[in-house]
């Protein structure tokens, strides 16, 4: 009963610290953005995403609710323009990404660039909106000349089982921009917030959750075939190394509560 009441207060507590943090972000950015250059505006929007939600992951692992192995992100800074493409078990695989990472480029949807409490940090950042295919390749193009990485979820939403069908996305944008994908590969010991996960259902913390890096393929030619390799690539990475064996197993280093830039 005592753990079960803590876990609550965990995630009760998570859900309020994660909108304060965002409702602060927000009026700050509100003010910056007529303030700021394009390229100045990019750049702090970015890292300033990337400090929050690491500050906000390091305070919720202190607190118990996971342990953290994301430091295999930070081989990626400085490595350039990259599309980077995780699988999507759960709503937190963006805030783990861009948590490491000060020059993210968030591909998002339409209606949360609406949203009062993100679109104002989002447009600071130049976060990109994925209303159309056509639309998503222009901005990212863009934003990957700039020397941003993209976040691109191939499924293009959470994941159904291990993996989820892919979508043309990551590949259409790949082959336009000429910019290669780093496979990211995100193994989690249980599926909270996934899709399949019943709201007002409690995981036992503390989760636990690694990421490592998997293979990085040039731009295609034959973006269909390209897309259907990927997927078979992920549903052998995933499948070759149950994520609850590697991550109960892992030793938890360089995680979010390291604070450095």
């Amino acid at each position: 009963m005592i753990v079960r009441a803590w876990g609550v207060v965990i995630l009760a507590f998570g859900a309020l610290l994660l909108a304060l943090i965002s409702f602060a972000w927000a009026l700050v950015s509100v003010v910056l953005l007529p303030l700021m250059t394009v390229p100045a505006g990019r750049r702090v929007g970015r890292q300033g995403a990337m400090y929050a939600f690491r500050s906000w992951l390091a305070i919720m692992e202190a607190l118990g609710a996971w342990r953290l192995d994301l430091s295999a992100l930070d081989a990626l800074r400085g490595a350039g323009p990259l599309i980077i493409a995780p699988n999507h078990p759960s709503l937190l695989d963006a805030v783990f990404v861009i948590s490491r990472l000060p020059d993210t480029v968030c591909v998002m949807k339409g209606s949360l660039l609406r949203n009062f409490l993100l679109a104002p940090a989002a447009r600071l950042a130049r976060y990109v909106p994925n209303d159309s295919l056509l639309r998503l390749i222009a901005s990212a193009g863009a934003e990957l000349q700039e020397g941003g990485q993209l976040l691109l979820f191939p499924e293009g939403t959470r994941s159904v089982g291990p993996v989820g069908r892919f979508t043309e996305a990551v590949g259409a944008v790949s082959r336009r921009t000429g910019v290669p994908v780093q496979a990211v590969v995100i193994e989690d010991n249980v599926r909270f917030l996934g899709k399949d996960w019943a709201p007002g259902r409690l995981p036992a913390f503390p989760l636990a959750y690694r990421i490592r890096l998997g293979r990085r393929f040039e731009p295609p030619a034959d973006v269909r075939a390209f897309t259907v390799e990927l997927e078979r690539y992920f549903a052998r990475e995933l499948s070759a190394s149950p994520a609850e064996a590697q991550v109960g197993e892992a030793v938890i280093v360089g995680g979010a509560s390291d604070l450095r830039g």
